[in-house]
């Protein structure tokens, strides 16, 4: 019987590569509610990322990776729940996102305020602005708003280390953009 805090990742999916099924439960306890916030702040609706929280671990399950290293399954979890949460959004291009709640730009939290009417104008404005982004825009402030260091999103997005920065920052400056647009527009039309 396996104890779970002093097995390692490596020797767990060992073990469910040869049928082990309390290796693959472990496995799900461990990283379930990463995978399920990855996916959320990505599709930004709970069905949703429950789905792909079940796809990612059936993969999983079904195809156990031979991986090597501390973190390799931590982001080889996320590389995979990215990718099959950006096929749910281009499968969906109708997508719900209630983003304002877990992206926390202080340009943005100063302009929402804290009276309930105010939160849920800019919580729409928001799903909107975030609807005109690109996939990779969305999957970048996804996980950093999950705290990923640059390293790992550099990793689960297969993109260079170096350029995250510059990517990341290009994201935020396209989300105050159109943010801002659409705010002036949307306070045109009201006056």
């Amino acid at each position: 019987m396996l104890q779970t805090a002093s097995v390692s990742d490596g020797e767990l999916l060992e073990a469910a590569r040869h049928g082990d099924e309390r290796a693959f439960t472990i496995l799900h306890e461990r990283y379930r509610a990463y995978v399920y916030r990855i996916a959320l702040r990505i599709v930004g609706h709970r069905d949703d990322a429950e789905d792909i929280c079940q796809d990612v671990f059936l993969r999983l399950y079904e195809r156990p990776p031979v991986l090597e290293g501390p973190r390799a399954l931590q982001l080889w979890l996320a590389r995979v729940t990215t990718n099959t949460a950006l096929n749910v959004l281009r499968s969906r291009r109708r997508a719900r996102f209630h983003w304002l709640r877990w992206f926390r730009l202080d340009w943005l939290d100063r302009r929402a305020g804290t009276d309930g009417e105010t939160h849920v104008e800019t919580s729409l404005l928001v799903r909107n602005v975030l609807e005109q982004l690109s996939e990779r825009d969305r999957a970048l402030l996804a996980l950093r708003a999950c705290g990923m260091s640059y390293e790992d999103i550099a990793a689960t997005l297969g993109l260079r280390q170096s350029s995250v920065g510059t990517l990341l920052a290009r994201a935020e400056r396209r989300f105050r953009e159109h943010y801002e647009a659409l705010v002036q527009k949307t306070e045109g039309v009201a006056q």
